[in-house]
């Protein structure tokens, strides 16, 4: 007869009702760890979404607080049939991430392929090459806007000595150089983000790979298309898309650089919310841009998860 069998059936009954206790008790214990986390997410990241989809249906201005008020779709109406903004500044974004992203991966690739060339002081020319991605954007913006000077700058120095340029150049002040000049100096930040990450994926990639494709006679080229470049596609999949999300909300180095001049010139949607939010204290109206703008990710956002789901397949 066992143990349990000698005793009595309220014991058992009793015994059984504490273990479950104990079983639920720790079945919440984890929960209870992450709760600090959860409550920080909600009020940091949640809450303020919440928020900016509310006032986007609301007239809050408060430079004019007798019209604030519900104001139901009446923001995003005026967003597509009346705001003679919002196209030049969604066209100066797509142009923005397009070349940004295109030339950052480009050259992201090419750094990243020499850096996983073997050579002397490799471990110092890496850490030399990611410093850029190391410093903030009010920073680089400080630094850029001291070499674009008209009167000072280094880059105007360098130009009139190699006689590209006869005399110096308001870079940043100027609507045909503006917007390409930002595009070099957050070129010169992003490009490590892609190098870190390619880099990463092509020490993955197994040798065995590149030797079969040197005993069949596969050109560097051809090694490259046909052996390096499928192995990295996830990788430049995720980085590319993560970097187009960053990309159309940057809005640190061209608000510190040009503040969205000249004659708006390098107004970038995030900059042309940020200037209506901030300066103009409208922020019903800039609230109901941020929604388009949340939109417009998503449907980036949509792709990528696609674009996984297909890589799994």
């Amino acid at each position: 007869m066992s143990y349990s069998q000698g005793l009595p059936k309220t014991t058992i009954n009793s015994n059984k009702v504490v273990h479950k206790k104990k079983i639920n008790k720790e079945k919440w214990i984890p929960y209870l760890f992450i709760l600090p986390s959860f409550l920080i997410i909600v009020g940091f990241l949640f809450y303020p979404i919440a928020t900016v989809f509310y006032y986007s249906l609301q007239n809050y201005d408060v430079s004019a607080p007798y019209y604030n008020g519900f104001a139901g779709l009446d923001n995003f109406v005026k967003i597509f049939t009346q705001d003679e903004m919002f196209v030049p500044s969604l066209l100066n974004s797509l142009k923005w991430v397009v070349s940004e992203v295109g030339l950052q991966l480009t050259f992201g690739m090419i750094l990243a392929l020499l850096l996983n060339q073997t050579f002397k002081f490799r471990g110092l020319a890496r850490a030399v090459a990611f410093i850029p991605w190391a410093i903030s954007g009010v920073l680089a913006s400080v630094m850029w806007s001291m070499m674009f000077n008209e009167h000072m700058g280094v880059i105007n120095d360098m130009l009139m000595k190699v006689g590209i340029i006869n005399e110096p150049m308001a870079f940043l002040a100027s609507t045909s150089t503006a917007f390409w000049a930002v595009v070099i100096a957050e070129l010169w930040r992003g490009i490590p983000f892609f190098a870190i990450t390619l880099l990463a994926s092509l020490q993955s990639i197994p040798s065995e790979l590149y030797e079969a494709a040197k005993v069949d006679g596969a050109s560097r080229r051809k090694t490259f298309f046909y052996v390096t470049l499928p192995q990295l596609k996830n990788t430049i999949i995720l980085t590319t898309l993560l970097r187009v999300v960053w990309e159309f909300n940057n809005v640190d180095l061209i608000f510190n650089l040009t503040g969205g001049g000249p004659a708006h010139s390098t107004t970038t949607l995030t900059m042309y919310i940020a200037d209506l939010a901030v300066h103009g204290s409208n922020f019903g109206y800039g609230s109901a841009l941020t929604v388009v703008s949340f939109g417009i990710l998503l449907i980036f956002a949509i792709l990528y998860l696609k674009l996984s789901r297909y890589e799994k397949e």
